[in-house]
């Protein structure tokens, strides 16, 4: 299995995510969508990609890192044609996602269960930056490494 290519690396806390995963959303009765996780280019890039039923958008995030800051970014791009950059952290179990654009200000907040095979998570979005509304909820749950 590939990992990045020097110990210490940003990307290096990500490896938990490798692998197949189901996701629902309690807010939607009977969606079922399926995400994977897996190493590019010698471990310099993760991908993940997101497969769910209509009409909710499947996904590709690539996500990388600047040399320069150790900072996690993700070029995301859904079936709808939308486009965006997100920042990422992964840390003692959090899997956090922000964006930060005038308008439409998003973040995710995941934690990984004590076996490393469900997370539990939750998006946010707001106007402002400041005052913040629940989005929806997310359930992975791992189905393959």
């Amino acid at each position: 299995m590939e990992k990045p290519q020097k110990a210490g690396h940003p990307l290096e806390a990500f490896g938990v995510l490798i692998g197949a995963w189901e996701m629902e959303s309690p807010q939607f009765p009977g969606f079922r969508g399926k995400t994977v996780f897996e190493w590019i280019e010698n471990g310099s890039f993760l991908v993940q990609r997101s497969m769910v039923p209509d009409p909710v958008p499947g996904s590709t995030q690539v996500i990388g890192c600047d040399e320069s800051d150790g900072q996690v970014i993700a070029l995301y791009h859904d079936t709808r044609n939308v486009s965006r950059i997100y920042h990422m952290s992964l840390e003692k179990g959090a899997w956090n996602i922000w964006r930060d654009a005038p308008g439409f200000f998003q973040r995710f907040e995941g934690r990984l269960g004590g076996d490393g095979n469900t997370m539990e998570g939750k998006w946010e979005r707001s106007a402002d930056g400041k005052h913040w509304e629940h989005d929806f909820d997310l359930i992975y749950r791992r189905v393959d490494t």
